[in-house]
């Protein structure tokens, strides 16, 4: 279906690809990987045709289309929303669009072209386009009234799932997806994931949600060493087999044999756990007849993100009395009653960001809430990590010397101490002296967990912690909340981390809260919950 041969990509002195051969055949979905820097993205672009390789080729098989997901939010702007759906195929786009001139200028003369170009566009189904395009975007949440509006009236949030829509619209031979679940809300998330579960032809994706890499993909691409290595399963059957062949390669003294039995156990276990959907059959049996010598350890660099408490917390952590919070006269949230126990993990859940970001800075005190209390627990100690960290950085200093501003004693200061906390945190060596206004997104993101590390409270509370973070940085941040003995306050995106971490789920709405002890997935999916929400909202 699509092959790439001996490819190969280089910038300047650095290699990113060395002659890559890969085939991505029909029927499945791969997850393409990779540490940060390390080409996914570059990769997607080179198959789309956006980037030339320095050498090799990208082969699609003949008579195949592929579609690929525009990252452009404002290349259709003079288009209306509907327009730019069917534009997903070219040709028929192609085909509608002269077919039209013809019929409003019409004569004898182009008779026999307006016949020739409604047998193309019956053999494409295209008399069934503008319903098919309509329904798609009706699925991704945009409303029928904003189907004949043009798209640079359409608000960036949904401009997204415009063009979502206009890369899935007439089944392509070839999807090519890069972050595909951006700006969703789950809902969407978890109808395209279903979507592309059903899928039956081939998918590549880049994406940092393990939760969807989990239920779309039928193989994992890990982008490593310059080179591109199919592995048979989903993300998390990657990650668990690279742990166990990574733990088993520091085991030299453990006889070959019982290697093989523990990774053979392990496959016949995951084997078994095979998430149900249409894929699973396959999957399952790919899995059961990979040969245990393909499980490989990776290369990559896990943070040790680790959460201690400097003081146990008593039994009472936050109470809550008729909070409200508004923004530009718009109601976010009201009557918030809450009672949080110890050991409660609550996820913080609205439609409206604004409505979470709001809780958080009214219970660090950085907002003033329109109505309503909140009081801490005598015993607590709580610790933030806001969406917006740009406030931490507006000194220009080194990382030691930043992270300073939080230890409590003379050891603490010790240089040695702090960078103990960045060498977790992978900012080791030359590194670790690096200045704030030099940092990434993600190597802001990982200050900040070093900061909390530190502070050593017995109340985390985070507003979309995994923003800006790669994948091993997200992994490994989710087990250390799994295994954290104190309580958190999360709100995130990542549904990997909202269904592994939080035994309570609080939503925060225009008129009140929903307040429920259960799984996320629990939450999304009870039907009277489902109604109760749609009442909240109306």
């Amino acid at each position: 279906m699509l092959t790439v041969s001996n490819l190969s990509v280089q910038f300047g002195k650095r290699v990113l690809f060395d002659e890559v051969n890969a085939t991505f055949t029909q029927g499945n979905c791969y997850g393409i990987i990779g540490a940060n820097g390390a080409g996914k993205s570059t990769f997607l672009k080179i198959i789309a045709g956006d980037i030339d390789p320095t050498s090799g080729h990208v082969i699609l098989e003949p008579g195949k289309r592929m579609s690929v997901l525009n990252q452009n939010h404002n290349m259709f702007d003079e288009h209306t929303v509907l327009e730019t759906v069917l534009m997903g195929n070219k040709v028929l786009f192609a085909v509608k669009k002269e077919m039209d001139e013809l019929y409003a200028d019409y004569s004898d003369e182009n008779a026999d072209r307006i016949g020739e170009l409604q047998l193309q566009f019956d053999e494409m189904n295209g008399w069934n386009a503008d319903s098919d395009a309509a329904s798609m975007l009706s699925n991704l949440g945009i409303s029928e009234d904003l189907h004949y509006t043009l798209m640079s009236e359409v608000e960036p949030k949904l401009k997204v799932r415009v063009l979502l829509a206009q890369a899935l619209f007439g089944n392509p031979d070839v999807l090519v997806m890069d972050e595909p679940t951006n700006d969703l809300d789950f809902e969407t998330i978890g109808w395209l994931e279903n979507f592309l579960a059903n899928y039956e032809n081939t998918v590549l994706i880049v994406s940092h949600d393990r939760h969807f890499l989990d239920a779309v993909c039928t193989h994992i691409s890990d982008i490593d060493f310059g080179k591109i290595n199919h592995f048979s399963g989903n993300y998390t059957f990657w990650y668990e087999s690279s742990q166990l062949a990574a733990k088993q390669r520091a085991q030299q003294n453990k006889k070959a044999e019982e290697k093989k039995a523990e990774l053979e156990e392990f496959i016949r276990r995951f084997s078994a756990n095979v998430a149900k959907s249409k894929q699973a059959t396959s999957r399952k049996k790919m899995i059961e007849k990979l040969n245990v010598n393909e499980i490989k350890p990776s290369s990559r660099r896990y943070p040790a993100i680790i959460f201690e408490q400097e003081r146990e917390a008593g039994d009472q952590i936050l109470n809550i009395q008729g909070l409200a919070a508004s923004a530009e006269g718009e109601t976010l949230f009201k009557n918030v009653d809450f009672n949080m126990a110890k050991g409660d993990k609550v996820v913080v859940f609205s439609k409206d960001s604004r409505a979470t970001t709001a809780f958080y800075e009214i219970l660090n005190d950085n907002l003033k809430a329109d109505a309503g209390t909140f009081e801490w627990g005598i015993t607590t100690t709580q610790s933030y990590l806001p969406a917006d960290n740009h406030d931490f950085f507006t000194e220009d200093l080194t990382l030691v010397d930043w992270l300073r501003q939080w230890a409590k004693t003379e050891e603490e200061r010790d240089e040695v101490y702090v960078r103990g906390f960045l060498g977790k945190m992978i900012f080791s060596g030359e590194e670790a002296l690096k200045k704030g206004s030099v940092l990434s997104g993600g190597e802001k993101v990982r200050c900040m967990i070093s900061r909390m590390m530190m502070i050593r409270a017995n109340v985390l509370m985070l507003d979309e912690p995994t923003n800006h973070l790669d994948l091993e940085s997200i992994t490994a941040f989710n087990n250390s909340l799994k295994n954290f003995k104190g309580s958190v306050l999360l709100t995130t995106h990542d549904h990997e981390f909202a269904q592994t971490v939080g035994n309570r789920i609080l939503e925060l709405t225009p008129n009140g809260v929903i307040d429920r002890y259960m799984t996320f997935d629990e939450y999304l999916d009870d039907p009277k919950i489902k109604e109760l929400r749609e009442k909240m909202y109306s």
